[in-house]
């Protein structure tokens, strides 16, 4: 299993604590990264995001139930009660503006990536990589957490 360079995962910290500060104003705080499995469990709204260029693989950011509704909640402005379409909508925008704003990152740094549409996971799934899978928890709100799981390589 390849390891992963600290150049490949900061681009989605930064971007993940920025686009949270400016579109759900929430200032979060990072988490100690830990290597983690590509396993989830039920009660999760997983969106993944492929990633080409010059660095290939996926980002998987998982939201328990409760938090994708809170952030869907602070998103649309109005409180919301169950993951519907419009909820899931919000998350799988957000997720968008995060990976799109690293990608702005990676290319000031002078690495060109792309990023596919979100696909949307719930219940118990499996990811399989050949690239280590490196989790970060954003905090926010002193315990509210998503997971930002950064599994590439070069």
């Amino acid at each position: 299993m390849a390891t992963l360079n600290a150049d490949y995962i900061n681009p989605f910290l930064i971007a993940s604590t920025k686009v949270l500060k400016d579109m759900v104003f929430v200032e979060a705080k990072l988490g100690k990264p830990f290597l983690n499995t590509l396993k989830f469990d039920d009660g999760s709204l997983l969106i993944m995001l492929g990633i080409t260029g010059e660095i290939k693989g996926q980002v998987i950011l998982r939201f328990r139930n409760d938090i994708a509704l809170d952030i869907a909640s602070k998103m649309c402005m109005m409180p919301m009660t169950e993951l519907n379409e419009l909820a899931q909508s919000a998350i799988c925008e957000l997720c968008n503006m995060i990976l799109g704003n690293a990608a702005t990152v990676f290319s000031t740094n002078g690495v060109g990536i792309d990023i596919t549409p979100p696909t949307v996971c719930r219940g118990n799934v499996l990811f399989s990589s050949d690239a280590a899978n490196i989790c970060v928890p954003v905090v926010y709100e002193e315990e509210k957490t998503i997971e930002i799981n950064v599994s590439l390589k070069g």
